[in-house]
């Protein structure tokens, strides 16, 4: 009986695949990591043909370690980071590398844009300001840059898609992504003709639009062959990382919000109108006839990640000969520091910020330190600018009139009681987490789920499958304390950007 469902997840830094029974019950999960390349300033580039060789290697080790027949499994969600522009001929074949979200080598082509056609009607279309992170301006640069790549392009897919492709042979773009082309028009989830004989982007180029719980073929004999699946097991389209992340949360109500505690940091604030602000994200929900404002900065675990890497070397030593992870022995220096850091203030803008600020140029800053700071601080004001520059884009959202009383804490750093705290603290509303580590794989095995019939629709889908396993309400004396640093978060940035523009 076919009663099990596989997610696969396109990250930044490693792709995760997991199974679950129709209950939410993690039976196998596995981790590939892959390589991210700089080539240049501003450049932020991945192979997607090592995605797919990470993914057919964790998909065997998946199904290795659940002892699961393939063909017991139901059907296939794929999830995936954002904004790529991932160059096939009709072959399929990847011609060239492709910018991920972090790249901002576009940024010019941008500005020639948002002047020649007027930003107002490119924002009125699709929702969302023209930057050098969406896909939109990475086809572009393609063709002003690489013209022999241009001209040999068939499609332009997302991450998530190209795993469906190479799973199914069909080219599809699912609805949640859509919100990365300005020629998508965020009203109707149609591509728009008329835009895109403006951008200069041939409307072929394009892929068929699909729900994203919709199916959109079957696993191929040739991808069966690598990737150790059975043929013929149905494949939905999937959707954009953070709104299948949004639904595994259980988030699926008007006013409920997750917090994205991956690579990257951020909220989704669930709507059924359309909200769309400057500053902020709009992408279409995985779940149909939802909308979700978000926000998504540069700097979250991302930053934990670079502080164990540069600055660990002693707690990674320690956790060899301890029962605790490097992460845990970081966690419990920063626990010993008090809130506010002593006054020393974290800037997490590590690859240039996106919302609210969308500043390719600005930098990582650490201000207030004196001989008395030490590395305990670092660690924890580092927690606290995350969770300012969360606070920063919630404060954004509430000029929309939108309502937020509590927020779903996901992803890799929700593990961490402090940090979670912190973010409640500063932000003072309730979290709650439910499995944080796999609410993302969990989201799209929800939309394999509903689209394969297993269950009947997401309400049913989220009442079996998310369990809420902590919720942390916020010091609302802290919080007060907090609002003093927070001040000065905004304020550096607004003194510092003259001087980081240099």
């Amino acid at each position: 009986m076919k009663q099990y469902l596989l997610g696969i997840d396109i990250g930044t830094s490693a792709c995760k695949v997991a199974i679950f029974d129709k209950f939410g019950t993690v039976l196998a999960s596995t981790n590939e990591v892959y390589n991210v390349y700089y080539p240049r300033k501003g450049y932020a580039e991945q192979n997607p043909d090592e995605w797919w060789s990470a993914v057919c290697k964790a998909i065997k080790e998946a199904l290795s370690l659940s002892g699961i027949q393939s063909d017991e499994i139901a059907g296939i969600g794929i999830d995936g980071q954002s904004w790529s522009a991932i160059a096939v001929d009709q072959e399929g074949n990847v011609l060239t590398n492709t910018p991920i979200w972090m790249d901002t080598r576009a940024n010019k082509i941008c500005e020639n844009l948002n002047a020649d056609i007027g930003s107002e009607k490119i924002f009125d279309l699709a929702g969302n300001s023209l930057q050098p992170s969406y896909t939109t301006a990475k086809i572009l640069w393609y063709k002003e840059n690489m013209p022999e790549i241009y001209r040999k392009t068939d499609k332009i897919l997302q991450s998530n898609s190209f795993i469906v492709y190479k799973l199914t042979g069909i080219m599809s773009q699912d609805k949640s992504q859509g919100y990365g082309l300005h020629c998508f028009d965020m009203h109707q989830g149609i591509w728009d003709i008329r835009m895109c004989e403006k951008l200069g982007i041939p409307i072929d180029i394009l892929p068929d639009i699909y729900e994203c719980h919709e199916i959109v073929g079957a696993v191929t004999k040739k991808a069966a062959e690598e990737c150790g699946l059975s043929i013929g097991i149905p494949v939905v389209a999937g959707g954009l990382d953070a709104a299948c992340g949004t639904l595994g949360a259980g988030v699926i109500h008007p006013g409920e919000t997750q917090e994205q505690g991956g690579q990257a940091g951020g909220m989704s604030i669930c709507t059924d109108t359309y909200k769309a602000d400057k500053r902020l994200i709009l992408s279409y929900h995985v779940v149909p006839d939802l909308w979700l404002l978000q926000g998504g900065t540069t700097g979250g675990g991302g930053v934990m990640r670079w502080i164990e890497r540069e600055l660990g070397d002693y707690e990674r030593e320690k956790a060899k000969h301890e029962e605790k992870n490097l992460f845990e022995l970081l966690n419990d220096i920063a626990e010993d520091v008090n809130p506010c850091c002593d006054g020393l203030v974290f800037l997490p803008y590590m690859a240039g910020e996106r919302s609210p600020i969308w500043d390719p140029n600005a930098k990582g800053v650490f201000y207030g330190l004196d001989f008395s700071k030490t590395k305990g601080h670092l660690v924890r004001a580092a927690m606290e600018g995350v969770a300012f520059s969360i606070k920063h884009n919630l404060d954004v959202a509430a000029e929309t009139d939108i309502k937020v009383d509590t927020l779903c804490a996901m992803g890799g750093s929700a593990n961490s009681l402090l940090w979670t705290q912190i973010k409640s603290d500063i932000i003072g509303k309730p979290f709650i987490v439910p499995a944080s580590d796999t609410a993302t794989t969990l989201g799209a095995c929800i939309l394999a789920g509903v689209g394969v019939g297993m269950y009947k629709d997401f309400e049913e889908a989220v009442k079996l499958t998310v369990k809420v396993k902590r919720k942390h309400e916020p010091d609302m004396e802290k919080h007060e304390q907090y609002k003093k640093n927070y001040e000065i978060y905004l304020e550096l940035y607004e003194k510092l950007k003259e001087t980081m523009h240099k």
